[in-house]
């Protein structure tokens, strides 16, 4: 990476400048991490080793896992290091590399929670068709198409901010974010912000549609089903989904809910915390809780373990 700007570093404000609230935080980001990975791994070998775990909605279950745990090991590790060392500094080219794989999970996070959409919708729309739509080849197709997609969001941004010089070195955030290095740069960052806010805004807005449309078809065809019994059972089986979509979508909101300049920081900070840190460790819970499939194939595994 090039760069011509006298500043090669970059300093981490992070969450807190109090030393008492700033163990409590390492604690608390400390215990949320670990429990994240457990639970996502734990999904992620329940899918592996189960033979009736094979289906379509697994393997996006068990990819939409893995992007779990990269987004907040991108994220957490190196602000727990600031935390226990003292040492805020970071490298530019750290920095930068932070933020390439941040903004790529979240945005092939995003585009996964579109394709679980429509899988869902095919579930149940259309379930006789089901095994053949949702074949391993097409499965494979989507998720490359995710990657591909979140690549596409991101190497503009990175492309263009290669060459950028800094006057400042402060970044107040407990990681590497877009913003906060932009106001740092000397240079004239107008048309690279336009570009974050056009990747943000249509990430979003083709996802979200994605997601709208294909919960349309699949309330409508629920409220089609004859008996009070079927309609449950159909809805269950999307339930997880659309929890976890509330959360992811709705953290979003209050990042395009323009703040007063004073609120900007706070909200940012805590709505980031959300995603990288709170969100991985729910998200296991409400997959496994609400889905007896997966409950049943972590009891038997869990006894095969005990009783080795």
């Amino acid at each position: 990476m090039k760069n011509n700007s006298a500043v090669t570093t970059f300093i981490i404000l992070g969450l807190t400048n109090d030393p008492q609230l700033q163990i409590l935080v390492l604690i608390y980001l400390f215990i949320t991490y670990m429990l994240s990975i457990i639970g996502n791994l734990t999904i992620i070998c329940l899918i592996l080793v189960d033979s009736h775990l094979k289906t379509a909605m697994y393997f996006f279950l068990q990819n939409f896992s893995f992007l779990e745990i990269s987004l907040t090991t991108a994220c957490i590790p190196r602000y727990l290091y600031i935390l226990s060392t003292g040492d805020r500094t970071i490298t530019v080219k750290a920095c930068f590399s932070q933020i390439f794989f941040i903004v790529l999970f979240a945005a092939t996070e995003f585009f996964l929670l579109a394709v679980m959409a429509y899988d869902r919708y095919v579930a149940i729309c259309k379930p006789l068709h089901y095994v053949a739509i949702m074949n391993s080849r097409v499965c494979k197709i989507l998720i490359l198409c995710c990657w591909v997609s979140g690549l596409f969001i991101i190497l503009p941004f990175l492309n263009l901010s290669l060459c950028l010089e800094f006057c400042d070195s402060v970044i107040d955030h407990f990681y590497c974010d877009a913003s906060p290095i932009l106001k740092n740069s000397c240079s004239d960052t107008w048309f690279i912000e336009q570009v974050v806010i056009v990747g943000a805004v249509m990430t979003f807005i083709m996802t979200l549609v994605c997601v709208i449309l294909s919960y349309v078809y699949i309330i409508r065809t629920i409220l089609r089903l004859p008996s009070v019994q079927q309609r449950k059972k159909a809805f269950s089986t999307c339930s997880s989904h659309m929890i976890v979509i509330s959360m992811t979508y709705g953290s979003c909101i209050f990042i395009y809910i323009k703040p007063s300049a004073k609120d900007e920081v706070a909200i940012n900070k805590a709505v980031s915390l959300l995603t990288t840190s709170v969100a991985p460790l729910l998200n296991p819970f409400i997959y496994t809780l609400r889905n007896k499939q997966v409950k049943q194939s972590f009891n038997n595994n869990f006894k095969r373990l005990v009783f080795l």
